[in-house]
């Protein structure tokens, strides 16, 4: 089965190192990554989807980061 995730962070080096984090796991990228404004907090967020193959069946439940 394949997971998916979208990974957001403020445009800081968290950021980074949220994705790199996420494909130390064995997540891979999927698309490109995304830029935005957020009004509400005033500041600029970064996204990028990532995906992974887990041999479990999917529940709703399922802490995605744990994986």
């Amino acid at each position: 089965m394949k997971l998916y995730r979208l990974l957001t962070e403020e445009d800081t080096s968290a950021f980074c190192h949220k994705v790199s984090e996420a494909l130390s796991k064995g997540w891979e990228l999927y698309g490109s990554p995304t830029y935005a404004w957020d009004q509400a907090a005033g500041v600029m967020r970064c996204g990028q989807a990532v995906t992974k193959d887990v041999d479990a069946d999917y529940t709703p439940d399922m802490k995605l980061g744990a994986q």
